[in-house]
C-alpha cells in the first residue's frame, strides 16, 4: 500500500480480490467559487505554442479478463466529449478495481502569433500506425507512426482490426515535447505490457507534463529502456506558468481542503509553531563551543544559507524541567507551514504542509505477536514532517495525497481518503512517537511484513487535532516571483534541528535479539528500518529532497 509500510487492519490480498465496474468518483461537496485570476481553474491551460484541456469523460473500448492469475486486470478508455477545435493525444487506461480517475489531455494550436515556427505547425496527423497487439480478435493497440520530426505522444485502442483513421490522433512538433518513462505497471499478459507514462525529471523546475495515456510493448522494459520508449511528454514552454494559482487562491484552495491532522491518544510529544519552540529554551550550538546561545523568536540571529557542515546546529538546554517541556510541545501553538509549487510541468499545483515536532519519541517494535517499546532508539530531537496534497489546475480538484513516513511514503488517489464529514478536507493521522503521516487509523508496520516484524505506527483519532485549513503559514512559493512571499529567517537555516544522537543501547538490541526467531538473528539490523545505535540531527524542509523534487516512494 506504501513504499515501506504495510497496513495491518487490512491484507494486500484482500484489496486485490476487490473487484468492481469503474465508476467515477466525486468528492463529498460542491466545489466553491474560486477567486478570480489568470489561467487557474478555467479549465484550459496555455504551453506555449498549444493550449490543452482535461478530458475525464470515456467510453469503454475493451476489458481484460484475468492479467497473470491476479483477479482485477484493466479497461481501455477512449475520451468523448472533446471541445470543438481540439484533438485526441491518445486513450486512456486503468486497472478494474478503482473509481475511474483518470484524464487523458486534448490539445489545439494557439493563435498564430503564440508560433515559433509558422512553417511547422505545433499538431499533425500521423502517418499511419503501427500494430502493437491484440489480443483474440477484440481489441487492437495501435501505435501512431508521427511524420518527421513529430512525436506520438500516446497509444489508441481500437475493437476492430481495421486500422485507423489518421484522423484519430495528432502527434506534437518534437521541440514542444519531453521525454517520458514508464511508471506503474497497469497490466500484463505473457509478453505484451501496458505502463502508464510519465515526464523522465519532475520537480520543481522542471517543465515535462503528463498526457494521461498509456504505453504498451511485447519488449523487455525492465531496465526502463527510453530509448524503447517511442512516445512522449508535453512540454511546458510558457514562461508564466499560466495556469498556476495566485495567492489568493492558494489561500482559497487551503481553506477549502485543508487537511484535518489528529495525533494519537496516547501522543507524548506534540507538535508545537518554531516560534514556540524558539521563545521556550531552543539553543543554537556552535562548532568549538560548549554554551549554546538563545534563538530569537523569528529566527533572525540564525545563520542563513550555506550547506550542512557542522559547524552550527540546535539543541534542548540542559535543564531538566525546561529541557521536558520542549520536548511535549505545544499543540495551541502549532501551525502547518506551506510551500506551494508547481507539479509535472504546472498542470497541477502542490501544497506541501510542514508540521514541526520538537521531539521524536522511541520506536515501538513488533515482533511476531510481541510489542517490545524502547526506551531511546528512535528518538531525536527537532522533527519535521509534511504530506502534500495535489490540485488540477484545470478545475482546482483534489486528485492526490502524499503521505510521508520517516524516508519514504506513498501517494494515495482521492477516491482513498478519509474526508471530515460535510466537507471536502482530508483526514491525516499522525503515528505516535514518530509523527509519519498515514491515511487512516490502524496499525502500519515499516519493516518485513510478512516475518511480522518492524516498527509499528499506530496511530487513531483523538481529541489532539490541527486544523490546517485555519492554522496554517505560506512560506514559499517561487513560481510567484521574488516577493510575493515572505519566507521565514528560519527556514534558511540549512543545518541540524538537533544533535546527532548515540544511543547507550546494548542492553536493548539484546533485548531484541533474544526475541527474534533464530533464523534471523545475525541479519536483524537490516530488519528494522530505524537507526539502532544513534542518528543525526533532522535538516530543515528545505534541505530536503522533494523541496524543489517531487515526492520520493
Amino acid at each position: 500500500m506504501f513504499c515501506d509500510c504495510f497496513y495491518w487492519n487490512k491484507s494486500i490480498t484482500e484489496l486485490e480480490s476487490e473487484s468492481f465496474d469503474s465508476k467515477p468518483f466525486s468528492l463529498p461537496s460542491p466545489l466553491p467559487r474560486w477567486p478570480q485570476g489568470s489561467g487557474f481553474a478555467t479549465g484550459r491551460i496555455n504551453l506555449g505554442e498549444i493550449q490543452v484541456v482535461k478530458v475525464i469523460e470515456f467510453d469503454r473500448v475493451w476489458k481484460c479478463g484475468r492479467s497473470r492469475g491476479k483477479s482485477s486486470c484493466a479497461s481501455f478508455y477512449k475520451p468523448v466529449g472533446i471541445p470543438e477545435g481540439f484533438h485526441c493525444l491518445g486513450h486512456y487506461c486503468q486497472p478494474n478495481n478503482q473509481p475511474l480517475r483518470g484524464f487523458v489531455l486534448a490539445a489545439r494550436a494557439n493563435e498564430p502569433g503564440h508560433l515559433a515556427d509558422e512553417h511547422r505547425p505545433p499538431l499533425k496527423k500521423p502517418l499511419n500506425y503501427s500494430l502493437v497487439w491484440s489480443s483474440d480478435s477484440d481489441c487492437y493497440f495501435w501505435l501512431p507512426n508521427p511524420p518527421v520530426g513529430y512525436k506520438a505522444v500516446g497509444v489508441i485502442v481500437t475493437d476492430g482490426s481495421e486500422e485507423p483513421e489518421v484522423d484519430e490522433v495528432r502527434c506534437v512538433r518534437e521541440d514542444l515535447t519531453e521525454s517520458c518513462e514508464t511508471g506503474e505497471k497497469v497490466l500484463g499478459m505473457g509478453s505484451f505490457n501496458v505502463w502508464s507514462t510519465k515526464p523522465c525529471e519532475t520537480g520543481i523546475w522542471s517543465r515535462g507534463v503528463e498526457v494521461g495515456s498509456f504505453f504498451c510493448s511485447t519488449n523487455d522494459m525492465s531496465s526502463n529502456n527510453k530509448a524503447a520508449m517511442n512516445i512522449a511528454c508535453l512540454k511546458n514552454l510558457d514562461p508564466s506558468l499560466h495556469g498556476m494559482p495566485n495567492l489568493d487562491q492558494v489561500h482559497a484552495l487551503i481553506q477549502h481542503y485543508g487537511p484535518m491532522v489528529y495525533f494519537h491518544p496516547e501522543e507524548t510529544y506534540m507538535p508545537s509553531s518554531v516560534p514556540w519552540f524558539f521563545k521556550n529554551g531552543a539553543l543554537l550550538y556552535r562548532s568549538g563551543k560548549s554554551l549554546g546561545e538563545p534563538i530569537n523568536s523569528t529566527g533572525s540571529n540564525l545563520p542563513a544559507g550555506g550547506e550542512n557542515d557542522g559547524s552550527f546546529w540546535i539543541d534542548l538546554p540542559e535543564d531538566d524541567e525546561v529541557r521536558s517541556n520542549l520536548k511535549k510541545g505545544n499543540l495551541e501553538s502549532s501551525e502547518l507551514y506551506v510551500h506551494v509549487k508547481p507539479a509535472l510541468g504546472g498542470i497541477f499545483t502542490d501544497i506541501v504542509m510542514w508540521i514541526f515536532c520538537p521531539f521524536n519519541g522511541p520506536a515501538t517494535l513488533k515482533i511476531g505477536l510481541l510489542t517490545v517499546p524502547m526506551n531511546r532508539i528512535g528518538e531525536h530531537i527537532g522533527d519535521w514532517e509534511h504530506f502534500t496534497f495535489r490540485i488540477s489546475n484545470f478545475n482546482g480538484k483534489l486528485t492526490q495525497m502524499f503521505f510521508s513516513q520517516h524516508s519514504g511514503g506513498g501517494w494515495v488517489d482521492v477516491s482513498d481518503l478519509e474526508f471530515v464529514k460535510g466537507s471536502n478536507k482530508p483526514v491525516v493521522y499522525s503515528s505516535k512517537h514518530g509523527h509519519a503521516s498515514f491515511p487512516h487509523p490502524g496499525m502500519y508496520l515499516q519493516g518485513p511484513s510478512k516475518l511480522g516484524i518492524g516498527v509499528r505506527n499506530d496511530v487513531a483519532k483523538s481529541k489532539y487535532a490541527v486544523d490546517s485549513s485555519q492554522r496554517y503559514r505560506i512560506v514559499a512559493a517561487e513560481y510567484l516571483g521574488e516577493g510575493a512571499v515572505s519566507e521565514p529567517c528560519w527556514l534558511q537555516f540549512m543545518r541540524e534541528w538537533g544533535p546527532t544522537i548515540v544511543y547507550d543501547s546494548a542492553a536493548e538490541i539484546n533485548k531484541i535479539i533474544d526475541l527474534l526467531p533464530l533464523i534471523v538473528r545475525y541479519s536483524f539490523e537490516s530488519l528494522f528500518p530505524i537507526e539502532l545505535y544513534g542518528e543525526e540531527g533532522p535538516t530543515g524542509p528545505k534541505e530536503k529532497d522533494n523541496w524543489e523534487g517531487d515526492e520520493m516512494c
